[in-house]
């Protein structure tokens, strides 16, 4: 499936292990069950991880220096909990590899999913990338502080107000 990363649609040369078969060579995505067996690879490829909404972040501390990539997984749209590892990751962890999005994730959630520390999505088949681009475009105000630096105009705005 091709990835949006910065505005732009890019391949996606990363292959997913499948449960039950042996890890594929090159630059793989292991869910968590199997991070272990990933990290004892002897190869120069990359290494990723699926995580699911479920899933603690926490429990990659020691494995993040080593890995490239962390995807979120989202199994509804209105499952909220793959925001919170990406800020967890960001934020606590201190991650600064690429964080994907993919699942259940809907234009509208594209901004947010920037602002919590998000990369790169992982859109569903038959996605229109201009719609998406839009739904980016559409919010110039923010009022929660995000891991981007920007300022959250909307949070002084109110503190103004008040």
């Amino acid at each position: 499936m091709p990835l949006l990363e910065n505005g732009q649609i890019i391949q996606d040369t990363w292959q997913i292990a499948v449960e039950g078969d042996s890890l594929p060579t090159g630059n793989v995505l292991v869910p968590l069950a199997r991070l272990s067996e990933g990290l004892g690879r002897n190869t120069d490829a990359r290494l990723g991880v699926v995580l699911t909404s479920a899933d603690e972040v926490e429990t990659l501390r020691d494995a993040l220096p080593r890995l490239d990539v962390v995807a979120l997984t989202f199994p509804v749209f209105r499952d909220g909990r793959p925001f919170t590892q990406a800020r967890a990751l960001r934020e606590h962890l201190h991650f600064k590899g690429e964080i994907r999005a993919g699942g259940h994730v809907l234009p509208d959630q594209y901004e947010f999913l920037l602002r919590c520390g998000v990369t790169a999505i992982d859109l569903p088949e038959g996605s229109d990338p201009a719609v998406w681009q839009r739904a980016h475009e559409a919010f110039t105000v923010a009022y929660q502080p995000s891991i981007l630096n920007e300022q959250a105009e909307g949070f002084a705005l109110r503190r103004r107000l008040t």
